[in-house]
Order: structure tokens, then sequence, then C-alpha cells
């Protein structure tokens, strides 16, 4: 079994009142504050690889995590807005990935969550998608079996 630690993007500016490249809508202060302590929470987590959205939000959500272990943060294109559970599955189903940090946007982790519910891996209700909130994962062939959430920092 491997194990993938799914991170939605710390809090953003407001989407709507963003008039540039929503790409580049970056954390805002409260969001800086989560990113910086996902640090802490993460602290008794091993964690070999971080890959995230080349969003700047969700780069700028685990480039603190990256600095204090110092492992580079990867941007790949599969963890974007719009990839759905499909993007998230090619690394869940990489068999040579494993304590990996993912992240990505609400609604892949929206996705993830009502999947998770389907499969019986959780209840509803058992953990949500809260920005800054982070699903520990455990996959066995690609599938989670099990997982658990910790809210955001």
């Amino acid at each position: 079994m491997r194990t993938f630690y799914v991170v939605r993007h710390a809090k953003a500016g407001s989407r709507g009142n963003w008039t540039g490249d929503d790409r580049l809508r970056p954390l805002t202060k409260k969001g800086q504050k989560q990113a910086e302590d996902l640090v802490g929470l993460f602290a008794s987590f091993p964690i070999k690889s971080i890959y995230s959205s080349s969003y700047l939000r969700c780069m700028q959500t685990v480039e603190p995590l990256g600095r204090a272990r110092k492992v580079a943060v990867k941007s790949v294109s599969e963890l974007e807005e719009g990839h759905g559970l499909d993007g998230l599955n090619e690394f869940l189903g990489n068999s040579k990935l494993d304590q990996a940090v993912l992240s990505t946007h609400g609604d892949i982790v929206w996705e993830l969550v009502e999947e998770l519910v389907t499969r019986h891996v959780i209840r509803a209700g058992d953990g949500g998608f809260d920005k800054g909130s982070t699903w520990i994962l455990r996959a066995q062939d690609g599938v989670p079996v099990k997982a658990r959430y910790l809210p955001a920092p």
C-alpha cells in the first residue's frame, strides 16, 4: 500500500474579485498562514515528493512544506482544475510514488470525497474539502482503500 496526501489549496482571493488570469490568483494572508502551518501539520508524516497544480495558489500552498523538507515542488497539469479524478488517479496508480503530497483544487477534492463515499472508504460527513485541508489516502493498486481527513490548519 502507498500513501498520498491530497491537499486542497489554501485560502485564495475571491475568484469573482480577481480580474487577471485565474492561474495567477494568489493566496490571501490567511492562506499564506495556512500554507506555513502545513509544515507543522505534516511534521510527523514522511514525505518523499510534492506535486502541485501549476496554478499559483496551489504552488504557494505547498512551497513552505517543500522548503522545510528540502523537497522540490513539481508543477503538473494533471492536478489542475477541470482534470477531475482522472488526473489524480494518474498519481494514485503510479507504482513508483509513495508518501507524495498532491496540491490541487476544490473540484478535484470534491470528486475524491464523493468517490470515497461511493466506495464505502468513508461515510458521508467523515471529512470535507475546506481550503487548506488534507486527505491522507492509502491506496492499493491505484484505488483508495483507507482515508483520513485532516482539517485545514
